[in-house]
This record gives structure tokens, sequence and C-alpha cells, in this order.
């Protein structure tokens, strides 16, 4: 049977707190355990940017206040074999940021057992893959320059 890429998401979810950006990571524990921020794949017939809404909203419990789509794309893959995706070899992805209240954070408890609201310097050596680092490293500089229109 054909090895395929499934289509996905990437979304750096952030608030602004003190005049300071703050980004949100969860502690995935479903597939592998370690830091990341919200992903997810996109559902058949569903848009990329409809499926980067939907995952924040299941992965941190909120509607985002400020939605921005970016110019990267990027694929990889699965670093094992993951049984309930058979014929799926890795991921596509197309990064949005979101920026959303300071509130209380509801993690989907299937996919992640906490989360850190964390400056750039800790959310960057946190991150596992270079792919994550990269799209922190561009949502990053984005905002800052973009700061007063924030």
């Amino acid at each position: 049977m054909l090895k395929r890429y499934r289509r996905g998401v990437f979304i750096v979810v952030y608030k602004i707190e003190n005049n300071s950006i703050k980004y949100l990571l969860l502690l995935r524990k479903k597939h592998w355990i370690g830091w990341e921020f919200p992903k997810g794949g996109v559902d058949r017939f569903e848009l990329r940017k409809s499926a980067a809404k939907r995952e924040v909203k299941e992965e941190t419990g909120q509607i985002p206040i400020k939605f921005k789509s970016h110019p990267i794309k990027g694929k990889f893959r699965y670093a094992t074999k993951i049984r309930e995706r058979p014929n799926i070899i890795g991921q596509t992805y197309k990064l949005y940021s979101a920026q959303i209240k300071n509130k209380t954070i509801n993690p989907d408890k299937s996919e992640s057992s906490d989360y850190k609201w964390v400056n750039f310097d800790t959310a960057f050596k946190m991150l596992k893959w270079p792919n994550q680092k990269f799209c922190l490293n561009y949502v990053n500089k984005y905002l800052i320059s973009n700061i007063s229109k924030i």
C-alpha cells in the first residue's frame, strides 16, 4: 500500500503579559513524550486555516483573539511507526500563530499532560524538534517586528 504524509498544521500560541510575549508549550504524551506547541492533522475536506483554529480550541480550550497564517510549510517523518496510522510515514505542516487570552488552559488530556507559559529562550530550549524551533523563531521575529500592531 502507498505510504503517504498526513496533512497538518503547527500553531505557535502566545499571549501578551506585562508587555512581553509568552509562548504556550504542551507536554505531549501521545505518540511521544516532550514539549511542543499545538499541532494536528487536517481532516478530509477541511481547510488548513479551519484545522488550525480547531486545534487551538481542542488543545487549549480557547478561541484565538488574533490569528495569522505564515508563509512557512514543511514536512517531517515520524520517528516511530504509529499504530493507528499504518500507511502514514510523516506529516506535512503549514505554520500559524494564535494569540489567546490570559486564561486557564484546558489541554486535551488524551494528548497532553501539562502546559507551561514561557518566554522565547525557554521555549526554544524546551522544544525537541528542529522544525518546531525554526517555526517558533520565525513567529517570534514576526511578533517582535510587529509588536505595535499586536
